[in-house]
């Protein structure tokens, strides 16, 4: 018991989840995000969507998630791809296998790096926001 609480302290006076934390929604930070006109750098496949922060296997993760098509009836259920955004080229190319179409198309991992960089350093600075915070469209 005592050995346990001895790990536990330091997570829960950083204020940070274990390794088996489920979030909550009331958890998620996130901010809406779009490519501008002519933007070169967008790596995302769609033009919009949400970037969001949220603890997972005991550390925060970013990721980016689609709009729910302006086409789709409201009766339609929806459920939005999603991939994580980050410069781990292991975590890039593997976490992201089930929805790798999300991503623009890209000749090498090391161009995919470069194009989510600027994203991922954003998201990170999206997780030092509270937890459930819903940062406005560029504040970050």
């Amino acid at each position: 018991m005592m050995a346990q609480m001895a790990v536990a302290m330091p997570l829960m006076l950083a204020g940070e989840q274990g390794m088996f934390h489920f979030p909550s929604a009331d958890e998620f930070r996130t901010q809406p995000i779009s490519r501008a006109g002519n933007e070169a750098g967008w790596p995302f496949s769609v033009d919009d969507g949400m970037l969001a922060c949220v603890w997972s296997g005991g550390q925060k993760v970013v990721m980016f998630l689609e709009n729910r098509p302006s086409d789709l009836d409201e009766d339609d259920t929806f459920e939005p791809r999603r991939v994580i955004v980050t410069t781990d080229p292991i975590q890039l190319t593997i976490g992201n296998m089930a929805y790798r179409d999300l991503f623009r198309p890209a000749a090498s991992v090391e161009e995919r790096i470069r194009l989510v960089a600027p994203f991922a350093a954003m998201g990170q600075r999206l997780c030092d926001q509270p937890a459930g915070a819903h940062v406005g469209h560029g504040e970050l």
